[in-house]
């Protein structure tokens, strides 16, 4: 009985997509791209970002081409 209401709860419980429908992956939107990286400037898993597939390698390009262009840091790797 008690397994029957935790997976109806769980099932239930839908998070909130990481990225609106409004919102568009590109490099110069720095504010959804700092959502998408650690504190030491690396890129998160896409299991810890909660992106498909497509959206991981568009947030990768999109990440790396605001680091060239100064405007994301690269990795710290320092301690």
């Amino acid at each position: 009985m008690k397994q029957a209401i935790n997976k109806s709860k769980r099932s239930s419980r839908r998070r909130l997509p990481p990225i609106r429908a409004g919102e568009i992956i590109d490099y110069k939107n720095i504010n959804l791209l700092r959502r998408f990286i650690s504190e030491q400037g690396k890129i998160l898993s896409r299991r810890m970002n909660r992106l498909t597939s497509k959206q991981q390698r568009l947030m990768t390009i999109a990440i790396k081409r605001a680091r060239v262009l100064a405007l994301l840091p690269f990795p710290n790797n320092e301690n």
